[in-house]
């Protein structure tokens, strides 16, 4: 029988909260592994959707440029398939809550999440990017609005701007796309000001979402993994928290509140 992953010990959190809140500017990157917890497939791995159905094709941006109009009606068509089913349906988990909850308090500064399924905002999260984009939302490829998907009239394909008549694409990046300029730059800016970053969910292998969380390392700042098993980073981490996020993020997140208010008192 398979053994079960260790679980991070009470005085692991404690001496990972107490760095939390000795820190300047703590930011977080969040990746796949939250949103698995809150029942979205993963794309890699066991069980992943390309690992199911295989990648999707490395130049997609390129393929919607040349046949918008066909994209728009792949999109259309997929409303309900596999991956889009589960992301209509999924909550935010106890992890997601916890860090809303850590930026609620004044203390994470920044979030950086490479999921596109919106839950970092239905938890209460608002200072973040999302690398990836966020699947309920549009973007103008001219002019960089978003719009809610329910704002948009798709009587006719593709459709345009509503302020520009610039093209419009659903706002997850494709392959081959670049990182909309507006999100890139919110991640470089608040990553040159990190001193911490909560690393939840994901190995931190994806570019470039990975390289914020290692250019604070290299900076000389802390890294704080929060992780069902080890990773890639693990390694170059301050503190390994074993145990999935929605068990080990709300942990933490009590005993930063705890210190926090036994400081100020």
């Amino acid at each position: 029988m398979a053994s079960s992953p260790q679980r991070a010990t009470d005085a692991e959190i404690l001496a990972a909260a107490r760095v939390i809140l000795d820190a300047r500017y703590p930011i977080a990157l969040t990746g796949a592994g939250m949103s698995v917890e809150s029942g979205i497939p993963p794309f890699r791995g066991p069980g992943g959707l390309w690992t199911k159905y295989g990648e999707p094709p490395m130049n997609g941006y390129q393929i919607f440029l040349a046949d918008p109009k066909k994209a728009w009606e792949e999109r259309i068509r997929r409303q309900n398939d596999e991956l889009w089913g589960p992301l209509k349906i999924a909550k935010p988990n106890p992890g997601h809550t916890a860090l809303a909850e850590l930026e609620a308090m004044g203390i994470l500064r920044f979030l950086i999440t490479q999921n596109v399924d919106d839950l970092h905002r239905q938890a209460g999260h608002s200072a973040l990017a999302e690398i990836h984009g966020n699947w309920k939302l549009i973007r103008c490829l001219e002019c960089g609005r978003r719009f809610r998907g329910e704002d948009i009239r798709l009587e006719v394909l593709p459709p345009t701007c509503p302020k520009c008549e610039g093209l419009l694409k659903g706002d997850t990046v494709a392959f081959g796309e670049p990182i909309p300029p507006d999100v890139l730059e919110q991640c470089v800016v608040h990553s040159a000001r990190a001193d911490l970053v909560i690393v939840a969910g994901t190995s931190a292998t994806v570019y470039p979402a990975a390289g914020f969380a290692i250019e604070v390392k290299q900076r000389g700042g802390k890294l704080i993994e929060a992780n069902l098993y080890e990773s890639e980073i693990t390694k170059v981490c301050d503190f390994s928290l074993r145990g999935a996020a929605g068990e080990v993020l709300p942990r933490l997140t009590a005993v930063v509140s705890d210190l926090r208010k036994a400081r100020l008192s």
